[in-house]
């Protein structure tokens, strides 16, 4: 891939997306006035735009790009006494504008989906197939963000077709999709060397550890979430890296021979999601489940693949209703991870 870089005007660029429209399905960051947990609070969320004016590129998406990706509520695969049916795909192709720090998540995804284990996730592979990406410059952190730290704050070696920044009111694109370059090339004021635009220092600090003993997973530190964490797993599903579900046959008889099988969306913070056969429950406490989730993003996850999950977007800060903070979260750890270890020497 090449890299040009264009200028264009409010109209020119809004051309270019009329003219990507006719090809892709375009998902973006959207402003919804009035649709926020109040009234009177607006959300910025993804959805699916026509236009330019659309796309909501000054605020922090409030809730993350996966689901296009990974659906809330899947149907996989429908079954009678005799048959299997495998459900139908969406075919269409697929622009996703996303900013350095969910760039970084879809490299997360692709792991945990495409390259953990033997075989590729075949549901989800159809669907990323399909699905191409835009990268959104970061003029500036926003609130609760910390991707500097967790590295995440720049895309310059993952893949995106262009990128667009807007700045007084003129929308600056690297273009590295030569495919590209005619509809860019038609619609632009000039041609001028781009940059994509990334955060170079956060207001919020993360100290991440080295590594983590096992007596911290015994610590009595994660006692404080077992009392403020209400265990409603909004964490997780704006958290642009978790991937758990759950299968869900839904029957359409009462015989139970005819149906569908669902992949849903679950959540390791909520009461259930470690249920087993005969009653018994791991992870009963919210602080056990604290615990869990936190050494998935900043621990296991790359012990096994060499980096963290986590990618500092601050999201899960932004929504929890009982305040708490993951940033401070890993502060702690680090903290008692230092503690530990001077008290050994």
């Amino acid at each position: 891939m090449g890299k040009k870089g264009f200028v264009f005007l409010p109209k020119g660029f809004d051309e270019v997306v009329r003219n990507l429209g006719k090809k892709y399905r375009i998902y973006a960051p959207v402003l919804k006035a009035g649709e926020g947990r109040f009234t009177d609070t607006d959300v910025v969320r993804y959805d699916f735009i026509k236009e330019a004016a659309e796309i909501e590129l000054e605020k922090k998406s409030d809730y993350s790009f996966k689901e296009i990706l990974t659906p809330l509520s899947q149907t996989l695969f429908f079954f009678t006494e005799n048959e299997v049916k495998e459900a139908d795909q969406d075919i269409s192709e697929v622009i996703v504008f996303l900013r350095s720090c969910d760039l970084n998540a879809l490299k997360r995804l692709d792991q945990i989906y495409l390259r953990n284990g033997r075989d590729e996730d075949y549901f989800y592979a159809r669907i990323r197939d399909n699905v191409k990406f835009a990268l959104i410059g970061c003029a500036h952190s926003y609130e609760d963000c910390f991707c500097v730290d967790m590295g995440t704050n720049r895309a310059d070696d993952l893949d995106y077709l262009f990128s667009v920044d807007l700045i007084d009111n003129r929308f600056y694109c690297q273009l590295k999709e030569e495919s590209l370059e005619e509809i860019f090339a038609n619609n632009a004021i000039k041609e001028q060397e781009v940059i994509p635009r990334f955060v170079t220092e956060n207001e919020t600090r993360v100290d991440l550890p080295e590594s983590v003993p096992l007596s911290l997973f015994q610590s009595d530190m994660w006692n404080e979430y077992t009392i403020r964490c209400i265990g409603c797993g909004r964490c997780n599903y704006v958290c642009p890296t978790c991937t758990c579900y759950t299968m869900q046959d839904v029957f359409y008889t009462d015989n139970g021979k005819v149906g569908e099988r669902r992949r849903v969306g679950a959540s390791c913070m909520v009461d259930g999601y470690t249920n087993v056969a005969g009653g018994g429950e791991y992870r009963k406490k919210n602080g056990d489940r604290m615990r869990f989730k936190t050494m998935h993003k900043i621990y296991d996850f790359k012990k096994r693949f060499g980096y963290n999950m986590c990618v500092g977007c601050g999201r899960c800060d932004t929504v929890c209703p009982e305040y708490i903070s993951f940033s401070n979260i890993i502060n702690k750890v680090t903290a008692e991870v230092k503690k530990e270890v001077a008290n050994e020497k």
